[in-house]
């Protein structure tokens, strides 16, 4: 039987609340997530299948000094690998480019360590989400360029809770992401119906 290290929750009001704990940034792109988790005292790993990207991301860690382990590759691959478990999985805007959501979602609950955390968030597939974040994100506000996204590789919530259910992990919190442009804030939100994130944790037995 093999033994597992007890996860440790974070401290709030620590300078480096996420110091210790492994962190894995699936799909991290440029390192957008990557770096403030590592600057929170992560050993933050961000893996992407975009050469570039992750190119990108080391360019501006070196300039910034971070210390962030970047690596060109996939869930699947680091599994393949022995990759030890994580603390803390994040899965952020990731899953409505993958093949087969369902199985990027199981691999990584398996690379998450019992007790540990899988955080993932993605685009519902709804009538709003195609109005926002296709018509609007992509063709009138161009924060995106066009093409990015194919609304028929949106993922329910009900499809992403059962993939994790299926995966072993636990669901915990659903909450949703508005921006209001009045403020140009975001913030959370009850509404799904656009983007949402799902917070599930992996048994400790």
């Amino acid at each position: 039987m093999v033994a597992h290290r007890q996860v440790r929750a974070p401290d709030a009001n620590a300078k480096k609340p996420l110091e210790a704990l492994r962190l894995l940034d699936a799909g991290c792109g440029g390192g957008l997530v990557t770096e403030p988790m590592a600057r929170l005292g992560a050993h933050a790993v961000g893996i992407d299948a975009g050469d570039a990207n992750i190119k990108a991301a080391k360019v501006h860690a070196n300039e910034l000094e971070i210390d962030a382990d970047y690596r060109v590759g996939t869930v699947e691959g680091l599994l393949a690998a022995g990759e030890p478990k994580f603390d803390i999985v994040l899965a952020l805007e990731v899953i409505e480019h993958v093949q087969d959501p369902a199985r990027f979602l199981a691999d990584c609950a398996a690379l998450t360590a019992p007790g540990g955390l899988l955080i993932m968030a993605t685009l519902n597939r709804t009538p709003q989400a195609f109005a926002l974040a296709i018509v609007g994100a992509e063709h009138v506000l161009r924060w995106l360029p066009p093409g990015t996204h194919d609304w028929k590789k949106f993922v329910t919530p009900e499809e992403s809770r059962a993939a994790l259910t299926g995966a072993g992990m636990e669901i915990g919190e659903s909450v949703g992401v508005s921006f209001s442009p009045l403020t140009g804030k975001w913030s959370r939100s009850r509404d799904l119906s656009v983007n949402y994130m799902i917070t599930a944790q992996k048994p400790k037995g």
